[in-house]
């Protein structure tokens, strides 16, 4: 699996390095459910009801999930290894410290996922909507989100570098404790960060969004603007 090379902008930042998954020719998967340490090569689960599955440190490599129901599934420090996601759904996903390298994750439809602790590297996250992404403590390096809606994301505690979020949605988000490098925010349809507004030192927003948080960036000092 090949990976794009990075390029800087003319602001300086550098771009996430985006994955650039090959799939080799999958075996449906015939199987029910998962088990746990699991081992899943070449496979693709289609359709598949994982509803309250049991795949707790499992590794997916060369895999892909193609409408799948992840209810509660227990996936926690699993990994996925050159794999895509397309249109999964569920609520209550447990992926703690789970690891994702050179995944793609389209259009999914997710609540209450549980990825704290967990390292994401050379990921796109594509489309779709997710509600309470808790990503706190997670080690985020090469990361995209693009044209989705991230509904009340956590990113308390984590570590941001080279990632992208471009033409979303981003509701009530926090960055408490957060650190950041080469975060690039310009691009997001709608910034509204609830707290950690201290913690964009290392990230990049556009003029417009300067404006936009400059009653948070005051108040965070101290400062205040009476007419």
């Amino acid at each position: 699996m090949a990976a794009s090379g990075r390029m800087k902008s003319t602001t300086g930042v550098t771009a996430a390095r985006r994955p650039e998954v090959r799939l080799p020719p999958l075996v449906p998967w015939d199987g029910d459910g998962l088990e746990p340490d699991g081992d899943y090569d070449g496979v693709r689960f289609d359709g598949t009801d994982l509803t309250d599955a049991s795949g707790r440190g499992a590794r997916f490599m060369d895999c892909a999930l193609d409408g799948c129901a992840l209810d509660r599934a227990q996936l926690a420090r699993a990994r996925f290894i050159d794999a895509v996601l397309t249109g999964v759904r569920g609520v209550g996903t447990d992926l703690a410290e789970a690891s994702l390298r050179d995944v793609e994750v389209v259009d999914a439809r997710l609540g209450g996922v549980q990825l704290h602790g967990a390292v994401l590297e050379r990921v796109v996250v594509r489309g779709g909507k997710i509600d309470y992404l808790n990503l706190r403590k997670a080690r985020l390096k090469d990361v995209v989100f693009e044209g989705c809606v991230l509904s009340e994301p956590d990113f308390g505690d984590a570590h941001l570098v080279r990632v992208e979020f471009r033409d979303c949605v981003l509701k009530r988000a926090d960055f408490s404790s957060a650190r950041m490098e080469s975060v690039d925010l310009r691009t997001v349809a709608e910034l509204d960060i609830a707290r950690g507004v201290d913690r964009l030192a290392g990230a990049v927003i556009s003029p417009v969004q300067l404006m936009e948080l400059a009653p948070a960036f005051a108040a965070q000092i101290g400062v205040r603007v009476e007419a």
